[in-house]
Order: C-alpha cells, then sequence, then structure tokens
C-alpha cells in the first residue's frame, strides 16, 4: 500500500495550516499515492506483456498442434523453426519448449489461457492479430486444415473477439502468403495469390488498394508491435511479414500500372 504520499500531505499541510491544512494535504497526498500506483501497474503490465504474449504463443501453439489426435513431425519443425528465426538460446528456449509442452497437456485451458492473454495485452488488436496470424501457421503447417484445428482456431479468435468470417479471411490471406513464398515472392508469383494476401480482388479499385497496403503495413509494423507489447524476440517474424506484404502490393503495383 502507498502512503507516503498521505503522509508528507499530511505533514507539510500541518506545518502551515495545522488541522485544517493537514487534513487537505493529506486529500492531496492520497491524490499523488493514487496517482503513482496507477502508472506503477501500467509499467508493470508493459514488462509483464511481452513475457506472457511470448509464453502464451508457444503453450497456444502446443495446444493447436495437438489438435488432430498427435503433434507431428511438422508441427514441432514449425515451432523450432519459429525459435530459430527468434535466434532463442539457452533459458529462453527452455522456456519456449516448456510453454509447447505445457499447450500439449490434455488438462490444458485455452479459454482461461487467452483470457488472460487478452487483459493483459489491453485489447491491442494488432498484438492480438499477431498472435492469431501464428497459430493460423502452425495449424496450416502441413497445407491442410484439420476439422479440429479449424475449431480450436474459431476458440482462440473468439476469446480475442474476431468473428468466424475474420478468421475465415485470415486463413485465407495466410494461404495466398504460403503460396506467394512458394512462388518466389516476385513477378512470377500469381497475381491472385497477391491479391488475397492483399485482401482484395482484381475488381478493387487502386484507391483501395492503396488504403488495405497502407492498413496491414499499419498493423504488422515492427516497432509498432514491439510498442505494444510483442517480445523483440519476435520482431523478425514482424519484418518478414510486412517484406510479404510490400511484395505483394509491388506485385499488384506492376500489373496495374500504379506509381
Amino acid at each position: 500500500m502507498r502512503i507516503w504520499g498521505k503522509f508528507f500531505g499530511f505533514a507539510i499541510g500541518f506545518m502551515f495550516g495545522r488541522i485544517i491544512g493537514g487534513l487537505i494535504g493529506l486529500w492531496l497526498g492520497h491524490l499523488y499515492d493514487k496517482k503513482s500506483a496507477q502508472l506503477s501497474g501500467i509499467i508493470g503490465k508493459g514488462a509483464n506483456r511481452q513475457a506472457l504474449f511470448f509464453n502464451t504463443t508457444f503453450a497456444v501453439m502446443g495446444h493447436v498442434a495437438k489438435a488432430s489426435g498427435q503433434v507431428t513431425e511438422n508441427d514441432i519443425r514449425i515451432a523450432t523453426m519459429l525459435m530459430d528465426q527468434m535466434q532463442l538460446e539457452g533459458e529462453a528456449r527452455k522456456e519456449a519448449q516448456k510453454a509447447f509442452n505445457e499447450g500439449k497437456a490434455s488438462d490444458f485451458d485455452v479459454k482461461a489461457c487467452l483470457k488472460t492473454f487478452r487483459i493483459i495485452s489491453m485489447g491491442r488488436r494488432e498484438l492480438l492479430q499477431m498472435f492469431l496470424e501464428i497459430q493460423i501457421q502452425t495449424a496450416l503447417s502441413d497445407a491442410e486444415l484439420d476439422p479440429k484445428e479449424h475449431a480450436i482456431l474459431l476458440t482462440i479468435a473468439q476469446e480475442l473477439g474476431y468473428s468466424r468470417s475474420q478468421l475465415d479471411e485470415l486463413l485465407k490471406r495466410w494461404q495466398a502468403e504460403f503460396n506467394f513464398h512458394r512462388g518466389g515472392g516476385g513477378n512470377q508469383t500469381s497475381i491472385s495469390d497477391a491479391y488475397d494476401l492483399l485482401g482484395l480482388s482484381e475488381s478493387s479499385s487502386d484507391q483501395e488498394v492503396k488504403r488495405s497496403y497502407r492498413k496491414l503495413m499499419n498493423e504488422h509494423h515492427p516497432d509498432k508491435l514491439v510498442a505494444k507489447g510483442l517480445p523483440e524476440e519476435m520482431m523478425e517474424l514482424a519484418k518478414r511479414k510486412a517484406q510479404d506484404i510490400q511484395a505483394a502490393y509491388d506485385r499488384v503495383k506492376t500489373d496495374r500500372g500504379m506509381r
């Protein structure tokens, strides 16, 4: 409990105004203590948010991987690849592996885990979407989506405030991103995949193309995501996502002859 503001407020107030001054000082000190506690809580949450994002990501990944009945070699490869991309070593890698294994457990309470994550994340949309996209990547690591995997992804999406249609749109965009990578990501890549990655169609106007590009780049800007709670180890993932968006936009611009 914070009492120093009250103590000094009362003491100073009493010196200048006796009892009345002391009471006024006590009240002002109370306001100071309250504000100080709020600020401390915000800072504490900010420090914990990155650790929670880190652990929740790998725990839920383990849960998603187990959804189809068993964790496959491909599931483990995706988790390992993610750890490699984040350059996790030593204790940090052990923590990620521990969280992944906890998520695989039959008694893992994914809803409780996600509720805590959403609260600590303070509803930051870009952060929640980045988290959901990582889980989508896990589920689609074998290029197929098992009905049980889709059901769990829907649970995750809804717990984070996303509808079924929003989840399906993200699934479509991720599949397009997978195809985009497989095609090399350049001008030889299917133009339809480039449009899908941007969440657009070939009938979209140039203005809609620009608007969607700016929105997606804003949502996936690495520095912005880290400031909102994305662990710095995961910045590389955000950078790659932003690069894919940029490449898809360049592909569409070239096809349309846009400046």
